[in-house]
């Protein structure tokens, strides 16, 4: 009721001003809206028609901002709504692939990148269960579409990168790690990666620059320490591969840096003795290599002597240095063992049993001890003795003769080389019968590395075994 009143109130009232201000403005306005056509107004009815006019206008311009407005909010909730949808999928995906339903896992992912094809975290994820599921070229393209989102994203680099590496594609995934190091040159995650992924591929100089820029960093001192043993290897292998290609000099250069490193590293001393060996100066060599046994006690240096000295045709030279060995160290069983071996493989035959037949504390570890003496005692003519020993060597687990064994990870190998084809780790072969058989040699729990299933080539000759 108060409205109607308030409304017929100033209905009134501008009716009153309306007669009021036309009384006091007599007379009209022409106004024309075409050459034909003319309106004549009152000076008041124009002023209320232009207010008029106005105010529709502004009522208008009002109403479209408030539609407008409206017509965001709406599309707004939509999009916050089909993005809780989303976000409610991926975790979903995520709980399922965690509680080991790999399968729920991927139908949820799956529907979340049908409602948005770029979302990122859903594509990695996915891509990351495909992975785990062997199947690398899924991974791969999830992988690679999640970069063209975001191709400065560094999780999203390191995970191609392990797609690439697992589908064996290595020198794609080099590269998808160097797009890492362009962005974050100092990504200490994508130097380890492409430092063992160019050993993997035995490049071993650019592996080699890597490495220096790692110890560079500042790593704890477990680790440094387990850097610095690689920094050598590294600095050994890139020698090793110089001297195979041909360039002795530049092979020198880099086994010496090795020994500056570490003044044990038993295969840069033997790879300076095959580069005098190749260039004729094989007395230089044999000095060498004696003052190294000096050094180290090593029988590997012992073996590559021996080779050398068969080469040669002069076995009584490894005798003499067997023996003097022998002088200095009387009681070492792997001494008698290899110095009774040698006699064998000359047919010295008394001298062979003399000393193996005295040999204590190896029997349990070489199956090559029993075999030689069977056919020692074959050729003395005791026959019972020889059956005894043949029955000795059958009991052994493992059929092969395998001389050498890796003080890291206990793998034996029949043949000598710088490093160890199971772990990758350097300077660990050593020759059987290994007196701390079992244990695990300090300093070398850092991990084992990628080693190349083609058979690594090492710098001494293999050790003939009987």
């Amino acid at each position: 009721m108060l409205r109607l009143l308030t409304t017929i109130f100033l209905v009134s009232a501008g009716i009153f001003l309306y007669s009021y201000f036309r009384e006091l403005n007599p007379g009209t306005v022409a106004v024309r809206t075409s050459s034909s056509i003319q309106f004549e107004l009152s000076p008041v009815t124009l002023i209320v028609f232009s207010m008029a006019v106005g105010a529709v206008l502004v009522a208008l311009a009002v109403g479209m901002r408030q539609t407008a407005h409206v017509i965001g909010n709406w599309r707004s909730t939509r999009l916050l709504r089909r993005k809780e949808k989303i976000d409610a999928l991926h975790r979903e995906g995520t709980h399922a692939f965690m509680s080991k339903r790999t399968a729920e896992a991927i139908g949820l992912f799956e529907k979340a990148l049908a409602m948005d094809p770029n979302r990122v975290d859903s594509l990695l994820w996915l891509g990351n269960i495909y992975r785990a599921e062997s199947n690398f070229a899924e991974a791969i393209r999830l992988h690679q579409r999640a970069n063209r989102v975001d191709d400065r994203n560094i999780e999203i680099l390191l995970e191609l990168a392990n797609d690439l590496e697992g589908a064996k594609r290595y020198e794609d995934a080099l590269q998808t790690l160097h797009k890492m190091l362009k962005i974050e040159p100092d990504n200490l995650t994508a130097l380890i990666r492409k430092r063992d992924l160019l050993i993997r591929l035995e490049k071993w100089s650019e592996a080699l620059e890597i490495q220096h820029r790692l110890l560079k960093a500042k790593l704890p001192e477990p680790e440094r320490l387990a850097e610095a043993h690689l920094l050598t290897g590294c600095t050994y292998e890139t020698g090793r591969q110089l001297l195979e290609r041909g360039h002795p000099d530049k092979a020198r250069r880099y086994f010496r840096g090795a020994i500056k490193k570490d003044r044990t590293f038993l295969p840069a001393y033997i790879g300076i003795g095959e580069i005098l060996i190749r260039e004729g100066k094989t007395k230089q060599a044999v000095e060498i290599l004696k003052k190294v046994y000096a050094k180290t006690r090593s029988i590997i240096i012992l073996h590559r002597l021996e080779e050398l000295f068969l080469e040669q045709g002069e076995p009584s030279e490894i005798i003499r240095v067997y023996q003097e060995a022998l002088r200095q160290d009387p009681n070492n069983p792997a001494l008698q063992f290899y110095l009774g071996k040698l006699y064998y493989r000359l047919e010295m035959v008394d001298e062979a049993f003399d000393i193996l037949s005295t040999v204590e504390g190896i029997q349990d570890q070489l199956v090559d001890y029993h075999k030689i003496m069977a056919n020692l005692f074959l050729r003395k003519q005791h026959m019972e003795q020889a059956v005894a020993e043949l029955k000795k060597a059958l009991h052994f687990k493992k059929r092969v003769v395998v001389p050498y064994v890796c003080t890291a990870c206990q793998q034996e190998s029949a043949e000598w080389s710088g490093r160890c084809r199971r772990c990758g780790t350097w300077n660990t072969l050593v020759a059987l019968p290994w007196p701390n058989a079992g244990q695990a040699v300090l300093g070398q729990d850092s991990g084992p590395l990628s080693v190349s299933a083609v058979p690594y080539q090492g710098i001494a000759s293999p050790f003939e075994t009987v």
